[in-house]
């Protein structure tokens, strides 16, 4: 009897402990997104769809879509970095801009993108990824992905 007591007790601990895990408030600030499609646009043949996504009031982030051999990528700009997802056999991921894509100067995507995050980043999955996902990746890691002194350009 004593024995059941004390389980008793401490699984109530157990749960009366956990509950307050679980209330803790999510990092509203970086939950709040939102992914808008872009109609109509003439990016070239080679995109195929293209979204904006905003987390804020700030300027908004362009990805767009290309289809590349058996993989899809996807191009995710602002004024002030550029850096590409990719979902293919290996998975889904960051990776750097080929140099024939880039818009941005090296030297200043380089000063707003974290190296760490950057090779973190490289498989988020190892599943190929629909578009809708994709973009919910996208948008979770993103913020992530800028080095702290510069989460004002998109926040």
């Amino acid at each position: 009897m004593k024995n059941s007591i004390i389980r008793l007790t401490v699984i109530a601990l157990f749960l009366f402990g956990s509950s307050f895990a679980i209330a803790v408030p999510p990092d509203t600030e970086r939950n709040e997104y939102k992914i808008t499609p872009l109609d109509n646009l003439h990016f070239g043949k080679s995109i195929e769809k293209a979204w904006t996504l905003n987390y804020s009031n700030n300027e908004p982030v362009t990805i767009t879509l290309r289809s590349k051999g058996n993989g899809k990528e996807y191009i995710v700009r602002s004024s002030y970095f550029e850096v590409m997802y990719v979902s293919d056999h290996g998975g889904f991921g960051v990776r750097k801009i080929p140099a024939s894509l880039k818009e941005i100067p090296d030297e200043i995507n380089s000063s707003v993108l974290n190296k760490e995050q950057m090779e973190s980043q490289r498989i988020l999955t190892q599943a190929k990824v629909s578009d809708a996902y994709a973009l919910e990746l996208i948008a979770s890691y993103l913020p992530d992905l800028l080095n702290a002194n510069y989460k004002h350009v998109i926040y």
